[in-house]
Formats: C-alpha cells, sequence, structure tokens
C-alpha cells in the first residue's frame, strides 16, 4: 500500500464546526508558510459557509480570500465544498450562477471540487461536475453517509459507480454527522475499491468519538485520503487531530511521512489564534452520544440549541431531539446536511413548540415537498405530504431545469455599484449581504481608507517575498507605521500589490487535472 495521504479542513470545516466560521483571513495568513511545507494532499479553506460568513459577518472578500492564501501557499493544492446546484447557499441556483462560480473559483486558484448534493440526487450534481471537469479542476464526487432503514453501503457503492460513470476524477465519502463506525468505514472502503479505479476520501466528524478509528480501519482497506485538523481545531464536532493520526501510522505501510514538530508549530500558532474567537465556541466540548441515538451532526445540535434558546424553549431540548427522527423519516430520509438539515430541523422544532405537528409548515419544507431541492432518497409518508401541500404533484424534473437565469439580474443590480464580474456571482448567491458589502467596500475606497483586502494583500506579498525564515506575523506589529513601510502610500495613490509567480508545477498522478498548465497560465495573481 501507498502512503496515506491527508486534507487538512483547519481553514474551512475546522473553525466552520467550532467557532461559526469566524476566522479572518489576516489570522491565516502569517502561518501559510509552514502550512505550505507540510506536504498536505490538499488543503480545504473555501466553500460550504464561509462564502456569506465572510461578507455578512467578517466584512471580507471570499475571492480575495483565496486569492490572497494562493499566493501565500504555492504549492498546496486548494479544495472547496461545492453544494452542487445549491452552489454555497441553502436553496437552489440556475445553472448559469452556478457555472458562473466554478469558473471563478478556478479563476482565483482552487484545485479540488468536492461536490455534493444532500439528498445524493445525482441529477443535482451533474452540471457542476460537467463545469469543473471543462475548466480543469478536479472533481471530487460525495457520498453523503448517514444511517436508515433505506440506506446502505450496497446503496452507497451504487451511487459512486454513477458518479465514476460520470467522470468523477475521484470520490469521497462524505460522513457529515460523525455516525460511520469502524467496521461501515472498512467495509464501504472495500467495496468501493474492488468496484472502481479511482482514488477514494474519507471525511468524517469527530462528535460521535468514531472518527479517527474509522480513519485507521479504512486505512487498512485502502482508502486513499483522509480529512484532519490541526490539533488545536479539532475533535469535538471537527475533524479528527492530524497529529495523531500521523504518530499512528508511523512506520506502518501507510506512514503518511508527514513532520510532526512541523505539525506542531501549527497547532501552537492556532491555539492562540483560537482563543480569539471564544465568543463563538459551540456547547459540545467533547463526544455526544446523541450523535448516535438520534443521528443528528453536531453542528446541527448546535443550531436546534440557538433556536430554541431564540424562542426561550430550551426546556424543550430533548423533545425536539426525539422529534428529528420523526420528521425525517416522514420525509423520505434525507440525510441531514445543509440544506436538509435545517429543513428537518426546524419543522421539528415548530411541531414541538406550538404543540401540534405540522400546524406551522416553513416555505422550505413545503418546498422540499414539492420536490425543489430534489429528490428524497425514500417516498415521503403520504399523509404528511398531503398535509403538507395537498393535492399539489412532486416535480418530476431537475429544480434547476425550471430556473430562469439569474446573472442578467445582478448585473442590472449592480450597475450603479463599482464591481467586478464574479462579484456578480456573489450577488446573485446572495443579494443582500453581497450588495451591502460591496457598497460599504466602495464607500472605504471613496474615502481613501486602506480596505480588509488592501491589508490582507500586503501581508500575503511580505509572506510570499520574503527568503529569510519567520515564526509568525502578529497583528500588533502590523499596525501604524508597519503599513506605512509596507507600502500604504502606494495603496493609497490607487496602485495595487503586483503578486509574485506562484510554483505551479505539479508531480503527475492520480490527482493531477486535465489541462492544469493552461488553466494556471490564464489565472490572474493579483488583487482588483
Amino acid at each position: 500500500m501507498t502512503k496515506l495521504k491527508i486534507t487538512d479542513t483547519t481553514l474551512r470545516d475546522a473553525h466552520q464546526s467550532l467557532i461559526a466560521t469566524r476566522m479572518r483571513t489576516e489570522h491565516m495568513l502569517p502561518i501559510c508558510e509552514k502550512i505550505d511545507k507540510v506536504g498536505y494532499h490538499s488543503l480545504e479553506m473555501f466553500g460550504g459557509a464561509t462564502f456569506d460568513s465572510m461578507m455578512r459577518f467578517l466584512d471580507e472578500d471570499p475571492w480575495e480570500r483565496v486569492e490572497a492564501l494562493r499566493d501565500a501557499m504555492p504549492n498546496t493544492k486548494f479544495q472547496m465544498l461545492l453544494r452542487a446546484s445549491n452552489v454555497v447557499g441553502y436553496h437552489i441556483y440556475p445553472d448559469d450562477v452556478l457555472e458562473a462560480f466554478v469558473v471563478e473559483a478556478v479563476k482565483v486558484g482552487i484545485d479540488i471540487f468536492r461536490i455534493f448534493d444532500a439528498l445524493n440526487d445525482i441529477r443535482n450534481m451533474e452540471a457542476s461536475m460537467k463545469f469543473v471537469k471543462r475548466e480543469g479542476g478536479h472533481v471530487q464526487a460525495s457520498i453523503c453517509y448517514t444511517l436508515s432503514p433505506y440506506h446502505s453501503n450496497e446503496k452507497f457503492v451504487e451511487k459512486a459507480k454513477m458518479l465514476y460513470s460520470l467522470d468523477a476524477d475521484s470520490i469521497c465519502i462524505k460522513d457529515m454527522a460523525g455516525l460511520i463506525s469502524p467496521e461501515a468505514a472498512s467495509d464501504l472502503t472495500m467495496r468501493l475499491k474492488d468496484e472502481i479505479d479511482i482514488p477514494v476520501q474519507l471525511h468524517s466528524h469527530y462528535t460521535s468519538g468514531m472518527a479517527s478509528m474509522a480513519y485507521l480501519r479504512a486505512a487498512d482497506a485502502g482508502v486513499d485520503v483522509v480529512d484532519c485538523a490541526i490539533s488545536s481545531l479539532s475533535l469535538a464536532t471537527s475533524q479528527p487531530a492530524t497529529e495523531s493520526m500521523v504518530e499512528a501510522l508511523k512506520g506502518t505501510p501507510r506512514d503518511t511521512g508527514l513532520d510532526v514538530n512541523l505539525l506542531a508549530e501549527i497547532a501552537d500558532y492556532f491555539r492562540k489564534i483560537r482563543h480569539k474567537y471564544s465568543q463563538f465556541e459551540g456547547s459540545l466540548q467533547g463526544v455526544n452520544p446523541k450523535v448516535l441515538v438520534f443521528q443528528i451532526p453536531g453542528g446541527m445540535l448546535s443550531n436546534l440549541d440557538n433556536q430554541l434558546r431564540e424562542q426561550d424553549a430550551l426546556d424543550s431540548y430533548d423533545e425536539v431531539l426525539e422529534e428529528v427522527p420523526r420528521v425525517r423519516a416522514e420525509l423520505g430520509y434525507p440525510p441531514l446536511v445543509t440544506p436538509s438539515s435545517q429543513i428537518v430541523g426546524t419543522q421539528a422544532t415548530m411541531n414541538v413548540i406550538t404543540g401540534e405537528r405540522y400546524k406551522i409548515i416553513p416555505h422550505e419544507v413545503k418546498q422540499y415537498v414539492r420536490g425543489y431541492y430534489g429528490r428524497p432518497p425514500t417516498e415521503i409518508d403520504p399523509d404528511i405530504k398531503k398535509k403538507i401541500i395537498g393535492d399539489e404533484e412532486s416535480l418530476k424534473v431537475r429544480p434547476a431545469d425550471l430556473l430562469e437565469p439569474e446573472l442578467p439580474k445582478a448585473r442590472a443590480a449592480l450597475k450603479d455599484t463599482p464591481h467586478l464580474p464574479r462579484d456578480e456571482v456573489s450577488y446573485a448567491l446572495f443579494p443582500h449581504y453581497a450588495l451591502d458589502f460591496l457598497k460599504r467596500k466602495a464607500n472605504r475606497l471613496a474615502l481613501g481608507e486602506m480596505t480588509e483586502a488592501q491589508m490582507i494583500a500586503i501581508i500575503a506579498s511580505v509572506l510570499h517575498s520574503s527568503t529569510t525564515s519567520r515564526s509568525s506575523i502578529s497583528s500588533s506589529s502590523l499596525r501604524g507605521d508597519a503599513w506605512t513601510l509596507a507600502g500604504r502610500d502606494d495603496l493609497m495613490d490607487g496602485r495595487t500589490v503586483e503578486y509574485g509567480s506562484g510554483k505551479w508545477e505539479r508531480a503527475e498522478s492520480a490527482w493531477t487535472s486535465a489541462g492544469r498548465k493552461d488553466v494556471m497560465k490564464g489565472r490572474r495573481q493579483g488583487g482588483p
């Protein structure tokens, strides 16, 4: 067997799971040089909830983050989580928005696209897979792992074979709730390796406490890559710790070959950074067996906690937990991942708080039952369906086929706001957040203030151009006169930082995407 490869999730899923997706780019850049030396298979750092959270809470441009990180880490493959036709949002978008998003993501530096559909409806995945493949990206098609009377490893393998036939470059077992047992991980990995000849990757969360054991069994069965997070941002609702996995496999046929001393330095850095976000820490600090009993992802547990707290109904928490599996069964056993987890969780909460099941039915639940999110894994309970949408017929077609293009509307809405073409994609995905963000950005530029993006560009430029070894750059060292020394006056005159060329060459492997060099030649490495 070859060495086990590791995808690091610290800059996306780890902080999304543990600190509500609040990590700022300025706290990522100082450690990038060391991360780039680790030799990860890939670095997951974009997609999921990061896109809207950056505009909404951090006042940052998500596209500019990728550019800054790309320049700071030229030797590491970048990976993102793409929700298929849901893109990085919470409902189905038309294909013109999806296509434009993929094009822009490849331009700024995304290499691997992990594509999933919350219902495992492959119809919703085909367009995104086609667009990524056309742009020279790596298509990692995912199967959302879950447990139910309907789901089984045999069915997951059949889904994987269908994705393989659509020209997937690799397959991901996406266990978003941390439900996969060591035995199931071993069995599913072996079945997949017997049926398909492309790499298999395993993603899990530590919420149930089984993820590390599942990884080791999957490694013995031949899994190619696993997702881990640096120890200071691991465990609980995050991924297993990278250092632990490295040490556990040392001296075995699956030895990762990674330097645990370098990883320890990175862990020390993020341990200090995590303290800055203590206000966003979730209530789950260790293993929660309720994940196994109720099959609810850790993130969903946090959302339920917040919803009930806002309703002053925390005393109903256990009752809601018991209601979630009932609602899920009635709605056709959807995997509990965005956006289906929100749909099921909200309906369960309404059922309990109102004291009458399905007395209040949110719009999203009605749309789900109508088929506007895709085809459920199995039949929706006929009585519940009638209660929700009456005698309406559910869709028989792919939901996106019914949608009109959105980019022309976005272009028109932004005609009086300074913007780049990719900002039209941001607006199409999140009109309110994007418009507010772009207006604030334009106002800062008009007032001659240094924008967040310009500050980030300076940090990235300094980190990338320095030829001397350095441990880290503290935020305090980048204030006051340091900005002038870094070129603030030039930026205020309207000039932009020119990024140095990156080292884009990669060794040939099963992960190499067709046309990569041509794509790299076309990427713009400077900020807007």
